[in-house]
C-alpha cells in the first residue's frame, strides 16, 4: 500500500487561532546529529495573509529551493535564530542544548508568542509560554515548516564559513555529519575545535588506547 505523501498545512495554527490565540510561531531545530558545529533553532511567526508558496520539511526541499524559502520567509514572517555552541553540546548534551536553542529562539522574537508549536515530542523544559510539541512537525505545520527552513539554511551557512577555515572535512557537503570524508579526515588531519567532544566517535579518536 502506497503512503501519501503529506504536506504542511495551517490546521494547527488554526486550532491555537480559535482558542484565543493571535500569535503562534512554530519552531524547529537543525543539526542534533553532526560530530561538529552547533545546533541551530529558528522560530517563525508567519503572517497568515502572506504564507510563501512551497513550504516543506527543509530535508523534503533541494538546497536552491531552501535558498529562495529563506529569503521569501524572512521577508514576509517575523524570524530568530539562535544556536547552542559546541561546548554548550558537550557540557549539557545534544536533547538540552536543542532545546537551549528553540528557548534562545522564540526569546529572540520582536514579539512574544503566546502560543508555540515545537518539532518533536518534547516541549523545553526552561519555556513558560503555552506550547505544544508536534511529531513530524515540520511536515505538518507551515510554520514548523518554515522554522526548519530558516534554521537549516543558517546552520548550512555556518558550516560553510567553517568549511573554509577547515578545509578537508568537506563540511560545505556534509554539514559536519560523519561521512566517509569526514571520518577520513579526523583521522588524517584530526579533531578540530569545532568537533564535540562527548560524541562518540570524537571521544574515541581522542581518547584511544
Amino acid at each position: 500500500m502506497a503512503v501519501t505523501r503529506t504536506h504542511p498545512n495551517f490546521q494547527f495554527e488554526q486550532a491555537a487561532l480559535n482558542r484565543g490565540a493571535r500569535c503562534i510561531a512554530g519552531v524547529d531545530e537543525v543539526g542534533r546529529g553532526p560530530l561538529c558545529g552547533p545546533v541551530t533553532a529558528a522560530a517563525v511567526i508567519l503572517d497568515p495573509g502572506a504564507i510563501p508558496e512551497g513550504l516543506d520539511d527543509s530535508k523534503k526541499l533541494t538546497a536552491r529551493k531552501r535558498e529562495v524559502l529563506y529569503d521569501n520567509i524572512l521577508t514576509s514572517a517575523r524570524c530568530s535564530i539562535a544556536h547552542a555552541s559546541v561546548a554548550e553540546i558537550d557540557e549539557l548534551n545534544i536533547l538540552r542544548a536543542s532545546h537551549l536553542a528553540m528557548e534562545r529562539a522564540i526569546a529572540g522574537l520582536d514579539t512574544p508568542p503566546d502560543h508555540v508549536l515545537i518539532d518533536g515530542n518534547m516541549i523545553p523544559k526552561g519555556l513558560a509560554l503555552s506550547a505544544e510539541a508536534i511529531v513530524r512537525g515540520d511536515s505538518r505545520s507551515l510554520s514548523i515548516a518554515a522554522a526548519s527552513i530558516i534554521a537549516k539554511v543558517a546552520r548550512d551557512r555556518i558550516m560553510g564559513d567553517l568549511a573554509a577555515q577547515f578545509p578537508g572535512y568537506g563540511w560545505e557537503t556534509n554539514a559536519g555529519y560523519g561521512t566517509k570524508q569526514h571520518m577520513e579526515a579526523l583521522r588524517n588531519l584530526g579533531v578540530t575545535p569545532h568537533h564535540r567532544r562527548s560524541f562518540k566517535p570524537i571521544h574515541n579518536i581522542l581518547y584511544q588506547a
